[in-house]
């Protein structure tokens, strides 16, 4: 049985979400919070998977995910490397990107859990909460978004605009693919917002590690795991739960592959 482990902690919300999408997927998923990781850190030895879902954790108050990214570099970094180094598979959604990002294993080019890209405050210098649509990069290594083309997930968040500060940083993302998800328009055309929500450079919406398995993006995948999730699901006939497949995904490598 694939196992997952979904991080909870002060201010995460979207644990419940996640923990659901992950089970209808045959995980099984259990909720964890970060305080009983760092009194305990080989629990995560029991796990396939590890999840850091949606919210506003430690309340962003010193940016988001700031704190919570911080803490588990401080105290689970040993812990969380041998889990990754295994062969196991990380995912962050929304918050849980900003935590990635903010401790330093997105995109962890150098390798030393360095900071390299951030997430900060939309352009529209407000909440955006819509329904957004997606292109994947087939180029990509992620394994989470293999075999997908495109797809329509939520974003909820005032801090989504991705950000690179260093050019060299900035053309491995691209040269290795590792840009998996990337806002787009209607039609593929010029991409302007509300299409990309918050501004982000070249309209990244999710990127990935150079192994494929830590992915982070700020759309909420674990919002559409049925029909009726979706806005238009009456006027359109929308029948297949694509935001589920990015968790099939996962489940399937670690059947495969763990």
């Amino acid at each position: 049985m694939v196992k997952t482990c979904i991080v909870t902690g002060y201010g995460i919300n979207a644990d419940d979400e996640l923990k659901k999408a992950f089970e209808i997927c045959g995980s099984e998923a259990q909720k964890i919070h970060i305080n009983d990781l760092i009194k305990i850190p080989t629990l995560l030895d029991l796990f396939h998977i590890i999840g850091f879902p949606g919210g506003f954790s430690f309340g962003d108050h010193l940016g988001s995910g700031m704190v919570f990214g911080n803490l588990f570099k401080k105290k689970l970094k040993t812990a969380l490397d041998s889990f990754i180094n295994s062969g196991k598979l990380v995912i962050g959604i929304c918050n849980g990107f900003q935590v990635l990002v903010k401790m330093g294993i997105l995109p962890n080019l150098s390798g030393n859990w360095t900071q390299e890209v951030s997430l900060i405050h939309n352009d529209s210098g407000k909440f955006e909460d819509r329904w957004v649509k997606l292109k994947i990069n087939s180029d990509s290594p992620c394994i989470w978004t293999n075999g997908l083309s495109q797809m329509e997930a939520p974003v909820r968040h005032g801090e989504g605009k991705f950000v690179i500060s260093d050019i060299n940083v900035e053309k491995q993302i691209q040269t290795l693919c590792l840009d998996a998800v990337t806002y787009t328009s209607k039609n593929d055309g010029n991409v302007e917002y509300p299409d990309n929500p918050n501004g982000s450079v070249h309209n990244i919406a999710g990127i990935c590690d150079r192994t494929g398995r830590v992915f982070g993006l700020m759309p909420h995948p674990e919002a559409y795991i049925f029909p009726e999730n979706h806005p238009r699901w009456q006027r359109e006939g929308v029948a297949q739960r694509i935001g589920l497949e990015i968790f099939k995904n996962g489940v399937n490598y670690c059947r495969q592959k763990l």
